[in-house]
């Protein structure tokens, strides 16, 4: 991965690109504010690797908790850790230090698993909407349809599509040269701004890179609401009150995680660049980078009675293993 980046930079430096590293201007300028950031945003890493951390541990340790919809929970807990420690570390460096340089390599290298473990998220929450349409719409058939191999290959082919996908994108933005500012306006370095430094021509790049984000979005979030769709659909014919309450409270915590995801990025990314405002989109992108990640195992484990109850099991397991000893 990181060679591959090296061959991209090497070729960019021979399309008349002089930039060899970028400089982030991080979220504010004042030493107090950063400090008070560093301190917050080392709390809520520490939560989320914990959390999540914790979440793939209990599901693994917990037989009651390997089934499909708690196998997807789990790959997502993977992902939402990855996912902040692309971000985070390089934020917590970058608010104490004076100079916030990054790489061109390690910029890109950002970039690629950013792009990569978003797009693997969007795809994880498509498919645990599936795994919600059929456990209420078609619940006879649920362990047939979800089974073992199926949800082995959904989840391969999720982490081939957002590798390919991140690929592709960091390929569209190779073709651009960097000649003349190295500054970066965000904590982070995402598409856009760093599209904006561009000294060529980048319209067909980013129209490439609209088309290759939009469909793949709008395709994901399509079959997200037509599997809640029908779900509300089958719910609403359920005649008594509990039933619809326990079918609800099944997709409850997923729905909400999908509801934050997703309303963040269609914020952040799909709104016209007249309507851009630095200020605003940079706290909508820590919302979405840092804190999600955390609140994510606490959705699904605050309102989630399974979790709660395997998470009892696992202590008493170890208690028990304590006094035989």
């Amino acid at each position: 991965m990181f060679s591959s980046l090296e061959k991209i930079h090497t070729m960019g430096r021979r399309n008349n690109t002089i930039v060899s590293d970028f400089i982030l201007t991080g979220l504010t300028d004042s030493e107090e504010v950063r400090l008070v950031l560093f301190h917050l945003f080392l709390l809520i890493y520490l939560v989320t690797v914990l959390g999540n951390a914790g979440m793939i541990l209990i599901i693994r340790l917990d037989l009651q908790l390997h089934t499909p919809m708690y196998f997807f929970l789990s790959h997502l807990s993977f992902i939402d850790l990855s996912y902040s420690s692309v971000i985070i570390p390089k934020t917590l460096e970058n608010l104490i230090t004076p100079m916030k340089r990054i790489s061109f390599v390690g910029c890109f290298a950002q970039l690629y698993f950013f792009v990569f473990l978003g797009a693997t998220e969007c795809l994880l929450l498509t498919l645990m909407a599936y795994d919600r349409y059929v456990a209420i719409c078609k619940p006879l058939q649920y362990p047939v349809i979800m089974s073992p191999s199926l949800c082995r290959s959904l989840i391969i082919a999720s982490y081939l599509i957002g590798f390919s996908a991140s690929l592709m994108n960091v390929l569209f933005m190779n073709t651009l040269h960097f000649c003349d500012s190295n500054v970066v306006h965000h904590f982070f370095c995402d598409t856009s701004p760093i599209i904006a430094l561009s000294c060529t021509d980048t319209h067909d790049v980013e129209t490439l890179i609209f088309f290759l984000a939009g469909s793949s979005f709008v395709a994901s979030l399509l079959t997200i609401f037509v599997s809640y769709s029908c779900i509300l659909s089958t719910i609403l014919k359920i005649n008594s009150t509990s039933g619809k309450q326990n079918a609800f409270s099944t997709c409850a915590s997923h729905l909400l995680g999908v509801t934050l995801f997703y309303g963040t990025v269609i914020f952040t990314y799909l709104k016209p660049r007249s309507s851009y405002s630095l200020g605003k989109d940079q706290v909508i992108s820590v919302f979405y980078t840092i804190v999600i990640p955390m609140l994510n195992p606490l959705i699904y484990s605050l309102r989630n009675k399974e979790v709660k109850r395997a998470i009892i099991r696992v202590k008493q397991k170890k208690e028990s293993a304590r006094h035989l000893r």
